[in-house]
């Protein structure tokens, strides 16, 4: 009896992995039980978190991958991928849902570097960012969905035209030589975006992603930012202007670490269009005004680059294998791009981590910010940086360090309190009538708000 039943196991467990290897198409039910079947199958290593609903009440799902789920370590990178912002773009969805079970498999079977890469990382897969948009598509099928069919939320809108405008603010800003990162939101940016647009942006508010992509279709081509073109000029939004960010060199270098890893997105000829290397800056491809990326990096301490994967939007179910295949290697190696350039904690002298400590690299005008627990992670190419750690209240730091080819470099920083220099003491002379002394008024410097 003990032999049948562990034959009927391990039956079952081969009719598990074959259900788990199937290419299909997942509608919005299909999908959330394939994620949980992950986290039943790695329960140890991964959690499920939803950070708000569509306009329809879907769940936006993650599924998290870490040694500690659901806890954020000091000096571990939090690193994110985002699928089907546009519902009609489906591949990345789907490879998404492949990933998830490839990282769970391959961790089961003790593979070093997954292991590795699952314990030194906090990795956030979110596969659909617009499941209703997707509902809209399925229905069509891949044979006959129209370009623009189910692109939009249920509400009609571009999820990736719905970002706060930040580039606007940041060109503008640039004139006066004011800040190009952590740009403030305008006060009534809430009542000016969706429901999925709201839930990223107050996602990304509360975890201090540092590297992310978000998987788009209709080309194949690794994009990266800026998306708009700072000349405003230019009435037609595909008038091509290349537009870099301080962090032009390390993105072409991300965008190109996917390009070269994918089976022929390097080769730059795909779907009619040529790209060299199978990368373009976004603005250099067309002007694109409140997406995403351009709102990670302006907002936030996240790099994040734009992924088009194919140039079918919903490719039919016998090419998702093919497509898996060609993009498994890039996304585990895009993962892997987390760990470079330095990284380190913000103390103040009794080891106590400084929170928003802003981390200054000299020769490249966008800054990064320490997390919650004082730790920092700033992406760098290789080569010797001169970097600067402040924060309110505390001296700055400075210190020269070098950044190697493989694992960050640690650099840590103990800033000293400020010496707050106290007022002479008054002589018996400075008194006045009744023992009055006479105050100087201090008059706040008045704020500039921007709306």
């Amino acid at each position: 009896m003990a032999g049948w039943l562990r034959s009927l196991l391990g039956a079952l467990l081969l009719l598990e992995v074959a259900a788990a290897l199937t290419f299909l198409h997942h509608r919005y039910e299909e999908m959330v039980q394939a994620l949980f079947r992950v986290q039943s199958l790695c329960p140890y290593v991964t959690r499920i978190y939803s950070i708000g609903r569509s306009v329809e009440g879907r769940h936006l799902y993650v599924l998290e991958f870490s040694d500690f789920p659901g806890i954020h370590e000091p000096l571990e990178p939090e690193f994110k991928y985002v699928g089907n912002m546009h519902g009609n773009e489906v591949l990345g969805r789907e490879l998404l849902l492949q990933l998830s079970e490839f990282l769970c498999e391959e961790y089961r079977r003790g593979n070093e570097r997954i292991t590795r890469l699952i314990h030194d990382t906090r990795i956030h897969i979110m596969p659909s960012m617009n499941p209703d948009g997707y509902e809209v598509a399925a229905k069509q099928g891949p044979d006959s969905n129209g370009y623009l069919t189910g692109r939009n939320n249920a509400n009609g809108v571009d999820l990736n035209r719905n970002f706060p405008d930040l580039n606007t603010f940041m060109y503008y800003s640039g004139e006066i030589s004011g800040p190009n990162h952590h740009i403030p939101l305008p006060d009534n940016w809430k009542s000016q975006v969706e429901p999925e647009t709201l839930a990223v942006i107050q996602w990304i508010s509360g975890y201090n992603f540092v590297l992310s992509a978000n998987l788009h279709g209709g080309a194949v081509v690794a994009n990266y930012p800026y998306d708009k073109s700072q000349d405003q000029r230019f009435r037609s939004h595909r008038r091509t202007v290349n537009t870099p960010t301080p962090d032009d060199k390390l993105f072409q270098k991300l965008a190109k670490t996917y390009s070269y890893a994918h089976g022929w997105m390097h080769r730059g000829w795909n779907c009619g269009d040529y790209f060299a290397d199978g990368i373009t800056n976004g603005a250099s491809w067309y002007s694109l005004s409140k997406g995403m990326q351009d709102f990670n990096y302006l907002y936030t301490n996240c790099f994040e680059i734009t992924l088009e994967l194919s140039c079918n939007k919903f490719p039919p179910e016998e090419d998702l294998e093919r497509q898996w295949m060609a993009n498994r290697e890039a996304l585990v190696a895009f993962i892997e791009e987390v760990h470079q350039g330095i990284k380190g904690m913000v103390s103040d002298e009794n080891n106590n981590g400084i929170a928003g400590a802003v981390i200054s690299v000299q020769g490249i005008s966008h800054d990064i910010t320490s997390g919650d627990m004082g730790d920092y992670f700033r992406l760098l190419l290789p080569g010797t940086y001169t970097v600067t750690a402040s924060a309110e209240g505390y001296q700055s730091q400075t210190v020269t360090t070098t950044v190697g080819p493989a694992a960050p470099s640690l650099v840590d920083f103990q800033l000293k309190q400020d010496v707050v220099r106290k007022p002479p003491e008054r002589k018996a002379s400075d008194t006045r009538t009744n023992n009055k002394v006479l105050q100087k008024k201090v008059v706040p410097r008045a704020t500039r708000q921007w709306t």
